[in-house]
């Protein structure tokens, strides 16, 4: 997903969709209407933070 969005925010910035079309593809929900995935190299994993109610259950 976050290559997705990632890939989708590139065309934005290259001015091949506006920022209005980016809103409605987010409302969409539906991944065909998204840019192309970037590139998946360089992409990690740094932490995982809960809110404090989750991890005393």
């Amino acid at each position: 997903m976050v290559r997705a969005l990632t890939g989708t925010l590139i065309d934005v910035g290259e001015g091949k969709i506006s920022v209005g079309d980016f809103k409605d593809i987010l409302l969409a929900r539906d991944r065909k209407r998204a840019g192309a995935a970037a590139p998946a190299g360089g992409l990690f994993l740094v932490s995982v933070k809960y809110p404090e109610d989750i991890i005393k259950q």
